[in-house]
């Protein structure tokens, strides 16, 4: 009897799944197809040379700092999307719309600043003289080219961001899927096209992975934009968004007030890990290169319980809207249990693939040797990221910014960056230990998320007396 309430307490029937999955798969087709992409595209860059990938992972580094940023200008906003979208206002989701395009214009604008003009110091500081050494100039010089091409995608990028999450708040995946999906098909042909010099076209290398990044970045852009604004009818909220930009100041100073910590939580933690990859940088650039290699496979892995965090976004935020709070909670507990134990059975795919993914690479023994053991612990550590990851949007669907802040990038700079920095530069520490020892801090975050989501301080409804 126990038993059997333990696991209706964790474990949902037929209909519970189906509601769920229509919302998962559609974002984890999408993440796939453009993991895999990824993929495919940083082994073209990684049959030129280890100089070649590691100048583009570390400019990557840099354009990953932004897409975070962009992420967390958007995530403060999405709450009430999803929020506003359960309770059928449409007028609140186009409002929450024009908000997060003028976001995404000051985020733009800052980041087309800071990268245009300091892109060159900041790949410096990826780079450090070690005993088994490539061509660190060369590796500036592709990381630098990169930069500066990568920029002209940084705007359509962070719009189509905008269009797809209100389309995902109101229950639309297929389409952002579609988009996403055209796009890194796209990525991968211009890649072949470009890197190589196929079909006619010239041998570009670095450049044109770039410019092939750029290209899917119009295209995702164009779809996304093109079919929201011919549905209409539908869509309400993209009628008349563009007539005026202007929100109402109650809702503006809400979001702000919700978002703020977001904006900061997304900057703050993708600084903080680019930090700490700067910190295993200290170890050479064969840390650098296997590194790249490990992260750019295991976020293929990752794709399911990174998904199933979106959607909890989604799904709860919108039971919550919709005033449903027990079954905003239930639905989070069963949600978050299904996230764990998917994670198990990825993880030990992952751990089983190990030392075969980094062979598919130009690169040195050493380089691979560490890949495979970077991608052990990550395999390892994977249910246990799904937790947190889970716990994360659990308390960012309620509204509970400033908890998911403290949980998110302030215990990656009050724990994470102190130990990876003292192990950097205060021992000799080899790189795999220090790596080991950086990622097994989660567990201690895990213990933190459970208590977090075990207070309901999230189960809340935001929007309620907003319209």
């Amino acid at each position: 009897m126990r038993k059997r309430g333990f696991l209706k307490k964790f474990i949902g029937d037929k209909a519970f799944y189906k509601a769920a999955l229509a919302i998962i798969i559609p974002v984890v087709v999408q993440n796939g197809i453009s993991q895999f992409v990824s993929v495919l595209d940083n082994l073209m860059v990684g049959r030129m040379g280890t100089e070649q990938m590691s100048g583009v992972a570390i400019a990557n580094q840099l354009i990953f700092v932004f897409n975070l940023t962009i992420f967390g200008g958007l995530s403060g906003a999405s709450i009430f999307g999803a929020q506003f979208a359960g309770k059928k206002d449409m007028n609140g989701v186009r409002n929450v719309l024009r908000f997060k395009l003028i976001t995404c214009a000051l985020v733009c604008a800052a980041a087309l600043v800071i990268l245009g003009f300091f892109h060159e110091p900041l790949l410096k500081l990826f780079l450090h003289e070690s005993e088994s050494e490539g061509d660190l100039a060369l590796t500036l010089a592709e990381g630098s080219k990169y930069v500066m091409i990568m920029l002209l995608g940084l705007v359509p990028y962070a719009f189509a961001q905008c269009y797809a999450s209100s389309l995902r708040e109101t229950g639309e995946t297929f389409v952002p899927m579609v988009g996403s999906g055209t796009a890194v098909l796209v990525n991968l042909l211009f890649n072949y096209l470009l890197i190589f010099g196929k079909l006619g076209f010239p041998a570009l290398g670095v450049v044109g992975a770039a410019i092939a990044t750029v290209i899917s970045r119009f295209v995702e852009l164009g779809i996304i934009a093109v079919y929201a604004h011919t549905h209409t009818k539908r869509f309400p909220f993209f009628g008349g968004v563009y007539r005026s930009l202007r929100v109402p100041w109650k809702l503006t100073k809400e979001i702000i007030k919700k978002g703020t910590p977001l904006l900061l939580n997304e900057a703050l933690w993708s600084l903080g890990i680019t930090v700490m990859s700067q910190c295993y940088s200290t170890r050479g650039l064969s840390a650098v290169a296997a590194q790249n290699i490990s992260s750019t496979v295991s976020n293929l892995f990752n794709i399911v319980f990174m998904s199933i965090g979106s959607s909890i976004g989604i799904i709860v935020g919108n039971l919550l809207g919709a005033n449903k709070l027990e079954e905003a909670v239930e639905t989070d507990r069963k949600i978050i249990a299904l996230s764990v134990c998917t994670c198990l059975f990825f993880g030990a795919a992952l751990a089983v693939s190990a030392p075969f993914i980094p062979r598919l690479y130009n690169t040195s023994e050493e380089v691979m040797r560490l890949a495979t053991r970077f991608l052990w612990v990550a395999a390892f550590m994977m249910p246990f990221y799904s937790f947190t990851h889970a716990c994360y949007f659990t308390l960012r669907s309620g509204g509970q910014t400033k908890i998911t802040m403290l949980f998110d990038s302030c215990y990656v700079w009050a724990l994470c960056i102190p130990v990876a920095f003292c192990l950097s530069r205060f021992t000799s520490l080899p790189i795999l230990p220090m790596y080991m020892i950086c990622c097994s801090l989660e567990l201690i975050k895990c213990v933190i998320g459970f208590f977090f989501v075990r207070s309901r301080k999230w189960v809340v409804n935001i929007v309620r007396d907003q319209g």
